[in-house]
């Protein structure tokens, strides 16, 4: 089990100064409205901390936009709100950081063809426990999820939505332990992407096949043999002798898969 518990915290509390805009064609209102700035968690997802600031723009909108489904963009890039925050941001602003994070908000115009619906939270979790549940079968064949009981998934889901560091550790601890296998995972759950947002996800196994440890290196040799690269998460550029296993432990995000940006 990974137990360099500052790591992990240090991961946790990571934060990005954001500031949200509307969109200047949807404003109904002579006097515009000021943008709304906030500090949100890298490791949440954006419909879990935008109440505050949907509510804020809400009266600057024509009446019949209110009840529509609101969407965010990046420099007229919809933003996927199944990824986690961090990782969009490093996606899109990895090779050239800003601060604040400035995006824009729509209620009108949804790019359906792009993003998928959100209507409420309870979409939101069983998009992430059906990821957790993936990677629980990358990992451990699926052993750890199945046998928890209802309660301790809830107790995982609210511990991230309200980010509770001891609340969400106290149950994600057994998934990111090893079990068996010689101490190691079956497979590493990680998904790298290109700079245009394309996906790659393969089985990555943590050893060598004279069962030494793989490291960063030997990844990008393996996935990227014709050209050199680096890989980025969490904001940080990762060193290229890291473990595969010691980074799954330390720098996933809470659904258990290490989200790579190619720099």
């Amino acid at each position: 089990m990974a137990n360099d518990r500052e790591v992990l915290r240090e991961i946790w509390d990571g934060k990005l100064p954001v500031c949200f805009q509307l969109d200047q064609e949807e404003i109904m209102e002579i006097q515009q409205p000021d943008p709304f700035y906030v500090m949100v968690p890298r490791l949440s997802y954006f419909p879990l901390v935008i109440d505050k600031m949907k509510r804020h723009f809400l009266r600057y909108i024509s009446q019949e936009n209110a009840d529509n489904e609101m969407w965010m963009d990046y420099n007229g890039q919809p933003l996927k709100w199944h990824y986690p925050i961090g990782f969009l941001y490093d996606l899109y602003c990895g090779n050239d950081p800003q601060t604040p994070w400035t995006l824009t908000v729509h209620f009108s115009k949804f790019p359906g063809n792009i993003l998928l619906h959100c209507p409420n939270k309870d979409v939101v979790e069983a998009h992430y426990m059906s990821t957790v549940k993936e990677a629980d079968v990358l990992k451990h064949r699926g052993q750890i999820m199945s046998a928890m009981q209802k309660k301790d998934h809830n107790q995982l889901w609210l511990g991230l939505q309200n980010d509770k560091f001891d609340q969400f550790w106290a149950i994600n601890r057994r998934l990111m332990e090893s079990h068996g296998d010689n101490d190691g995972f079956k497979h590493i759950p990680i998904r790298i992407y290109a700079e245009d947002g394309t996906c790659t996800q393969r089985l990555i196994s943590p050893k060598n096949i004279d069962g030494s440890r793989k490291i960063i290196q030997q990844l990008i040799t393996e996935l990227y043999p014709e050209k050199p690269v680096k890989l980025r998460t969490h904001g940080i550029t990762i060193p290229l002798d890291t473990p595969l296993q010691w980074l799954s432990e330390h720098l996933s995000y809470p659904d258990n898969f290490l989200h790579i940006c190619v720099c």
